[in-house]
């Protein structure tokens, strides 16, 4: 479980990850996740242990201090289990109307946000291309608070040719930027539309700017340039929520 935990090779060799906590364990089992092996320690919640052995996992109990020694936190929660790594394919985002596109994001803890913002706001899928952070992280996987399992995730792929395949299905690529875009309220966002989000501090590279339809700014009046990118997403996810409320509101009204 060490080994899992600490090293992005182990992962990806037996492509299984480590879930820590009662919320993204049970998260897990809602959506039906093949989980291999659930770790309890003193105080782990006896429903989730009898649902995790219901799904098939092998359930090990743990003497004290031994979750300690092995979890990611100062403060472990006392589940933690071993999951199946979740496979989408490109192709499977095809019809989705709402896509977010991570480019080079490093931060484990903005890739779990940018998770759990979409899957909130209802996109139909997270693309995080070759260069950003291993999903899988432990820190990405506690940051998604489960929605890794909740939204169709792909993983990998060279980010000029995932736009490319995106264009290709008429999809509107826009591009997160600090300053120069236009106002994210005054672009019509209902879709199909693709949100592309890059590095925490250099943004979107060139060669991926090159393939966007077009450019979107988050204004700010304050002293900072720029949001992280977690908080990015969020704004711009729920603003595109927003605006597809408004417009199946206005069509339900005719």
């Amino acid at each position: 479980m060490r080994r899992l935990a600490g090293r992005t090779s182990a992962r990806r060799a037996e492509r299984v990850f480590v879930a820590e906590g009662v919320k993204v364990v049970s998260e897990a089992l809602a959506a039906g996740v093949p989980i291999e092996a659930v770790f309890a320690a003193p105080g782990a919640p006896a429903d989730l242990l009898d649902r995790a052995m219901a799904a098939g996992a092998r359930v090990h109990d743990l003497a004290p201090g031994v979750i300690e020694r092995v979890a990611g936190t100062v403060t472990p929660q006392p589940v933690i289990a071993i999951v199946a790594y979740i496979d989408t394919e490109l192709d499977a985002l095809r019809t989705a109307d709402l896509v977010v596109v991570c480019v080079d994001v490093r931060d484990p803890g903005n890739a779990g946000t940018v998770l759990r913002s979409a899957e909130a706001a209802g996109a139909g899928g997270v693309i995080c291309c070759d260069g950003c952070v291993d999903l899988y992280n432990p820190k990405a996987v506690r940051a998604s608070a489960g929605s890794l399992f909740h939204v169709p995730v792909v993983d990998g792929g060279d980010p000029v040719e995932v736009l490319g395949r995106l264009g290709e299905w008429g999809v509107q690529r826009l591009g997160a930027v600090a300053g120069r875009g236009s106002d994210y309220t005054a672009v019509d966002l209902v879709g199909p539309i693709a949100l592309v989000l890059g590095n925490e501090a250099s943004g979107i590279p060139d060669p991926v700017a090159a393939c966007l339809d077009g450019e979107i700014t988050i204004p700010m009046t304050g002293r900072a340039e720029s949001l992280n990118v977690g908080m990015a997403a969020a704004v711009l996810c729920f603003e595109a929520a927003r605006q597809r409320r408004a417009r199946r509101a206005m069509a339900g009204a005719t």
